[in-house]
């Protein structure tokens, strides 16, 4: 009761027009400040979408600067006035700044996760509750509860506040070491290596390394033993031998793989019957999307362990071929010409290697050629570029008048001699006549 008065006190006695003023422009100033800097940095194509986002309203460099603002004028006026909205507005204003920089940090490092926005909203409601408690005077109350709860963990006891408290600072430092790592990908990885594969091998062994430094720092903070972890190092030995081979398989076998470089993003690969383009090289698995959408989740030891057809060189380029019959007859310099024309056309064919056109085979009452041409683009599409292709071979083909061979079925009528059934008859035959020009 004597919390709740002192709230209703500092609320009478508070000059409450002048402190929402004083609020009001610390937001504007922040609001100027962050669209100022913002529009500068992106002048400049050096945002960062952590602080800043695509609005001013997104990131977290706003409510940070209001905070600021807003814990100086209540610093200032404390020394004129009794302040009761500015206290309460900077208790809400450090929640704000922690949960928006914890959430556009899992955003960016975790952008499809839907555990990560559970983990966000489970964060928000912890942060926001005890901001309520800390403005209402109630947080070292409910401290002294938590701390007085104490639990049994082998020979140590252990109150609920410690382990509430490690957990949040625990948590916290993986986000700061996520951060870290988003940074370093962003100003020197994604800068200075234009590969990929490489790419990704530079991100993933960054975050392994700051996630595994930030994990032992947080655990010795919150007072954890850490010679104790060669107990948990023996038990993963055991679980490695015994049932998790695959996954640190897998785990080493897609660093091998963004390594060695044999396979890189935007290959075009076929593995075990199934042909697409790679999407995504990740620790456990690979992505390989074929040409109408479906995709393929190989794992990343089939990768090492089994054949894989690399079909796309080194140079990014993507061999696609039609093979056309025509009339016995037909002039040969004539249907190579239509066929290279036809080629030459498309946009997206490659003028060198040029494309080819070959004579083949001898087929029956038909000459069949092949033309052969080059992509760099394989994932806008194989089919469409093939069937341009081939309307533009028919097309060419016609107007030259070259004939295309064709099956036909002749149907003729035998009459029967009258002598052998006593009567007029006529009986059916169908036969189908080889393949010659219409």
């Amino acid at each position: 009761m004597d919390i709740f008065d002192k709230l209703i006190h500092d609320f009478r006695s508070s000059s409450a027009w002048v402190e929402l003023l004083i609020l009001l422009v610390c937001l504007l100033l922040a609001y100027t400040v962050v669209r100022w800097w913002g529009r500068n940095l992106k002048e400049r194509e050096r945002v960062s979408p952590i602080w800043f986002g695509s609005k001013p309203l997104d990131g977290a460099m706003l409510p940070m600067l209001a905070l600021f603002f807003t814990y100086v004028a209540e610093l200032i006026a404390v020394q004129y006035m009794p302040v009761f909205w500015l206290r309460l507005a900077v208790s809400l204003l450090f929640s704000l700044t922690i949960i928006r920089f914890v959430a556009r940090v899992l955003s960016a490092s975790f952008p499809q996760s839907t555990t990560m926005r559970l983990m966000e909203r489970v964060f928000s409601w912890v942060v926001w509750g005890v901001a309520v408690l800390h403005s209402l005077g109630l947080l070292p109350v409910v401290r002294e509860e938590l701390d007085s709860v104490s639990l049994t963990l082998g020979k140590s006891q252990v109150s609920l506040l410690n382990l509430v408290e490690g957990t949040l600072s625990a948590g916290l430092m993986m986000v700061v070491v996520l951060w870290i790592a988003s940074l370093f990908e962003q100003h020197l990885i994604n800068r200075w290596v234009s590969d990929l594969s490489m790419r990704k091998v530079g991100v993933n062994i960054t975050r392994v390394v700051l996630i595994t430094v930030g994990l032992l720092v947080s655990l010795s903070w919150v007072g954890v033993d850490l010679t104790t972890l060669s107990v948990m190092g023996g038990a993963l030995g055991v679980g490695l031998g015994f049932g998790l081979q695959k996954i640190a398989s897998n785990y080493i076998s897609g660093f091998l793989v963004l390594i060695e470089r044999a396979l890189r993003i935007g290959d075009n690969v076929r593995v075990d019957g199934f042909e697409g383009r790679i999407t995504d090289i990740r620790t456990r698995f690979t992505v390989i999307r074929a040409s109408n959408g479906r995709e393929s989740i190989v794992p990343n030891e089939t990768l090492i362990t089994q054949r894989v057809e690399n079909l796309t060189q080194s140079d990014r380029q993507f061999s696609l071929s039609t093979t056309v019959v025509v009339g016995i007859d037909s002039d040969v310099s004539q249907v190579t010409s239509i066929l290279l024309d036809a080629a030459k056309r498309q946009p997206r064919v490659l003028a060198k290697p040029a494309p080819s056109v070959q004579l083949v085979d001898f087929v029956e009452h038909g000459l069949q050629f092949t033309l052969s041409y080059y992509i760099s683009d394989p994932q806008n599409g194989q089919g469409n570029l093939r069937s341009d292709v081939n309307l533009t071979v028919l097309q060419g083909l016609r107007e030259a008048g070259v004939h295309l061979p064709m099956s036909r079925q002749v149907v003729q009528f035998v009459a029967l001699d009258e002598s052998a059934t006593g009567h007029a008859d006529k009986g059916l035959h169908v036969a189908e006549s080889p393949r010659e020009n219409p």
